[in-house]
């Protein structure tokens, strides 16, 4: 690829990411980009100002970023500034771009410091930058101000998420120097999502702010905590050189100098600097888009094909029509069997690596719960003893026996089994409760894929359908547990090894009778183990 097409690889990602914000699409599609990510006063907001050469972020205590913040940098003889929500508005006073950004973000959280995860697109046009794209996110804190909630900080960890555990998002984990860089929030989630420190790149800041006598040399050396990509160093604005207006040249004009002149950094100048992070920036990230552009264009070609495919199933499509009504209520319900059988049987295509779920826990149940609680059962042997001997005098009554009446045997086992009626009944209020999550997990289904989204209402109307049966199921269990010590002489009087296969036998006896009339029912197959 020549100079040229290098040069245009920018700019055509960012006609791809203003295409998918405007749809509502971004988050769902991993485009190649640099996300911005740093603790609250880290400098991230001045590194982004010293590339654009303007004050143009909003700024005050607290969480001043609450919606990421994609910033397009264009080279360009003119310098003006664009918002996607603003089409054809041309912004030349860069204090109305802070005035904009405040009030789109205020529009969707309101003013109490609330964040959300939806982009605010501006591009910036100017000779003074080279092509880039950042992602400016959320600063992350701990302690939640105003009228934010309590797990604010899970909150922004969560939208950071979002961004940096995707493979084609490259990383500027931005840390101040005169904090210990051991413990930077931002070099921490860095590690999580890329602990090979692959997409890494490190940038340190205020290091004209550090305690006399230390440094950052080992730091920006690469040898400390390494990173594929290295680390950057520059020196922002401080808050009184901000407060004082200072003009982002001179401050360039410092902060070069510092390099020159400090003894632990001279040797490194010339890779140290806004100029010089800026170039890495826009080197890394074309290279980046080039190497991951065979990928994203196979993904791209693939949803337009399945869009193509949806739009034409639409152009003989008629809402009222009946027979479509009764197809999607078929598909409905067998794709909800399916998906929860799947759940059931431990064969779905998302398996769950961090906790159990659907039919682990089922079987949880029934091998180390339920045994427990029949464990925890009160058995005294020497009282059980007295009890089959008055019970064996008694049924002999004036005779004296020669033979163990199987009368007094059947009398004492049925007595000890009907103790076991408690277990049983908070056995199959678990499995009851652990179905009934199942079929939850089911319904979440309805944010994604395309029959689900097309019929959200259809979808949790069988799932509520599913719910209620399952409520009456578990009624005929309990109804059935009430009545079990009755039938205890059949159970007892025969071969004692035969247990599994009679709750077989009865399965297969009643697996027609069946909520959705499928032979292969979970609910069904479940419920009446229990339940017989």
């Amino acid at each position: 690829m020549g100079n040229r097409g290098m040069e245009e690889l920018i700019p055509l990602v960012n006609k791809l990411q203003d295409a998918f914000s405007a749809i509502g699409q971004n988050a769902n599609l991993d485009l190649p980009q640099i996300a911005v990510v740093g603790g609250q006063s880290a400098g991230k907001s001045s590194v982004l100002e010293n590339f654009v050469g303007k004050d143009f972020l909003p700024r005050g205590s607290g969480i001043v970023t609450r919606r990421p913040l994609v910033l397009q940098l264009i080279n360009c003889p003119t310098e003006y500034a664009e918002f996607l929500q603003c089409k054809g508005k041309k912004f030349t006073d860069f204090d109305e771009v802070r005035q904009e950004i405040e009030a789109e973000t205020d529009r969707l959280t309101g003013q109490n410091k609330g964040i959300s995860p939806v982009p605010i697109n501006l591009r910036v046009y100017s000779p003074n930058v080279l092509n880039l794209t950042l992602v400016d996110l959320p600063g992350m804190t701990k302690v939640p101000v105003g009228d934010q909630p309590p797990d604010i900080e899970h909150q922004i960890r969560d939208m950071l998420m979002q961004f940096v555990t995707k493979e084609n998002c490259l990383l500027l984990a931005v840390s101040p120097a005169n904090s210990d860089l051991a413990n930077s929030d931002a070099l921490k989630i860095a590690k999580e999502v890329d602990p090979q420190g692959l997409r890494t790149i490190g940038v340190i800041t205020k290091l004209d702010l550090m305690d006399e006598g230390t440094d950052a040399r080992e730091i920006l050396e690469n040898k400390l905590l390494p990173l594929r990509r290295g680390y950057v160093g520059v020196v922002n604005r401080s808050q009184k050189d901000i407060d004082g207006k200072k003009d982002i040249g001179a401050a360039m004009a410092a902060e070069r100098k510092f390099f020159l002149t400090h003894p632990s950094y001279r040797h490194l100048a010339d890779r140290m600097g806004t100029p010089y992070l800026q170039k890495v920036l826009n080197q890394q990230l074309t290279n980046h888009i080039r190497d991951t552009l065979p990928g994203l264009r196979n993904k791209l070609q693939s949803q337009l094909l399945s869009i193509e495919k949806e739009v034409e199933e639409y152009k003989n499509f008629r809402p009222d029509d009946p027979s479509r009504k009764t197809k999607a209520l078929l598909q409905m319900v067998q794709q909800f069997a399916v998906d929860f059988e799947k759940r059931i049987e431990g064969s779905g295509d998302q398996i769950d690596t961090y906790e159990l779920s659907g039919g682990a826990r089922i079987n949880r149940i029934f091998h180390e719960r339920f045994p427990f609680e029949l464990v925890k059962m009160e058995f005294d042997e020497k009282e059980l003893r007295k009890e089959i001997s008055y019970a064996i005098k008694n049924i002999h009554g004036i005779r004296t026996g020669l033979f163990t009446p199987d009368m007094a045997f059947e009398t004492i086992v049925k007595r000890q089994i009907a103790k076991i009626k408690e277990p049983c009944q908070k056995c199959v209020d678990m499995v009851i409760s652990e179905l009934v999550n199942t079929v939850r997990q089911c319904t979440k289904k309805v944010e994604h894929g395309l029959l689900t989204g097309k019929y959200a209402a259809l979808h949790v109307k069988v799932a509520l359908e599913t719910i209620v049966v399952l409520g009456w199921l578990g009624i005929d269990a309990r109804t059935w547990n009430a009545r079990g010590y009755r039938r205890t002489s059949a159970w007892t009087s025969g071969d004692h090894g035969t247990t599994r296969g009679s709750l077989q036998g009865l399965y297969c006896a009643n697996k027609t009778v069946c909520w959705i009339n499928s032979e292969n029912c979970l609910v069904c197959v479940v419920v009446v183990v229990i339940s017989r």
